[in-house]
């Protein structure tokens, strides 16, 4: 992980229109923002997420002697004070070495924090899950996902909300991942949920099991299996990490990755700890589609990116329904490559995190818009299920939303210029998940 010397400084990018810096002043590390400015303890044992994803979770507790305080959560005044502070996830990139890490299934259900007495979403709202179902659950807080099956997401959704106490909840399962107000790392919260849920033995809840990842090859082998039966992908627990509120990088979810190439248009000026050299590349598909790439970059390829006219291979989870790359990472230039300039649908072999062949994918043309960001979220609680799509091209931000299942509403705003429209894409996507919208992809079946 990189680290500050004495006397410097760097910049970090946050949910604020400008960047936040952090110093190094004699040993004594600072942020500017204001969860670093307004903690109530020494400015020496004060810490923050920026220097947490900056130093690492390890350095951080090593510098200020102690356990991590738990992340601060938003101060929405709309927010459900019964809301769980809640561990949440990072997606992957293909950045970071998950050998050793804990492994499961990423499950395709409804997220459920059971308080001892009832089950509560991540807004705090309460499922009304009947007496039988609850019937020798320890009464201390368990974090786990209330599941029916593989890709059986809607009707599980259709269960957990209802009422009535039905006889339907004798469908569901709920599986336990953590014991969220126990202190230790992962390890030993996992094996008191296992004798916990052993000694109780609880009907419908059961301990949703994990193995060390042995590497690269272990991981491609259990992603090809999992995703083989229908469900959504893994999840990664980082070894000895505390459970802490907030999105974490300690947990990561990983997903199928596709291979394609692109050709490189411009490169995009870094900020932060990028600033002076490459930020991303302005890359754009044979059928027209153009869009960045961000990451996946080494500092040597930042100070030296590829030539603007170049072909690179890039990876990513999907498409969007505008047949925009989701989560594009650089991995490559193709040296002699040459990219296709035929104007219909374009067939890319398919290959997972694997780099094994799994299938085809046809790539659509884009509708007549160039978009550069698109990102779609959902919000699924009680009586609500909407969606919220945000998209950008150029200066131009259009955002749609409604019920799921519908066209919805589409409302486009113009701003100063392109820098100004991914500072507003920022700004509301930060806003939203604020309000509990998860990013996710375009439709669950």
């Amino acid at each position: 992980m990189p680290d500050l010397q004495d006397g410097e400084s760097v910049e970090v990018k946050g949910s604020a229109k400008l960047p936040y810096v952090l110093k190094n002043t004699g040993g004594v590390y600072s942020c500017t923002c204001p969860a670093w400015r307004n903690q109530s303890v020494a400015i020496e044992r004060r810490t923050c997420k920026h220097l947490r994803s900056y130093r690492g979770e390890q350095a951080e507790q090593d510098r200020i002697g102690g356990e991590l305080p738990a992340r601060a959560k938003p101060s929405d005044s709309s927010a459900n004070s019964n809301a769980p502070a809640l561990l949440l996830a990072h997606t992957w990139e293909n950045d970071s070495d998950l050998t050793d890490w804990w492994m499961s299934e990423k499950l395709d259900g409804v997220r459920a924090y059971w308080d001892g007495k009832v089950f509560l979403s991540r807004q705090g709202n309460v499922y009304h899950a009947p007496d039988f179902f609850v019937a020798g659950l320890p009464e201390v807080p368990l974090d786990g996902e209330l599941w029916l099956a593989r890709k059986a997401f809607q009707r599980c959704v259709s269960i957990v909300r209802r009422q009535d106490k039905s006889d339907h909840w004798r469908q569901i399962r709920f599986l336990a991942f953590d014991l969220p107000t126990a202190t230790g790392p992962f390890e030993e919260r996992y094996e008191a949920l296992r004798d916990s849920l052993s000694s109780s033995k609880p009907p419908f809840a059961e301990l949703h099991q994990h193995e060390r990842c042995r590497g690269l090859d272990h991981l491609r082998e259990e992603l090809a299996r999992v995703e083989a039966l229908g469900g959504e992908g893994l999840m990664l627990r980082q070894p000895g990490s505390r459970y802490e509120a907030g999105r974490s990088t300690t947990l990561l979810k990983v997903k199928t990755f596709h291979d394609a190439e692109a050709r490189v248009l411009e490169h995009l000026p870094g900020t932060g700890r990028h600033k002076g050299r490459l930020g991303a590349l302005d890359v754009e598909l044979a059928d027209g589609t153009r869009f960045s790439i961000g990451t996946g970059f080494s500092d040597a390829q930042r100070e030296a990116p590829p030539a603007i006219g170049s072909v690179v291979t890039f990876r990513y989870q999907e498409l969007s329904d505008r047949g925009v790359p989701r989560f594009p990472s650089f991995v490559r230039v193709q040296q002699e490559a040459k990219l296709a300039t035929s104007a219909p649908p374009v067939e890319k072999s398919s290959q997972a995190v694997s780099g094994k062949p799994s299938g085809k994918q046809t790539v659509k043309p884009p509708r007549a818009e160039k978009v550069s960001v698109s990102r779609y979220f959902e919000f699924v609680e009680g009586n609500s299920a909407k969606f919220w799509e945000i998209s950008s091209q150029g200066n131009e931000v259009t955002v749609r939303f409604g019920r799921i299942g519908t066209e919805g509403q589409t409302q486009v705003k113009s701003l100063s210029d392109a820098e100004a429209a991914n500072q507003h894409v920022e700004k509301l996507v930060g806003e939203k998940t604020k309000k509990g919208y998860v990013e996710t992809q375009a439709a669950k079946e």
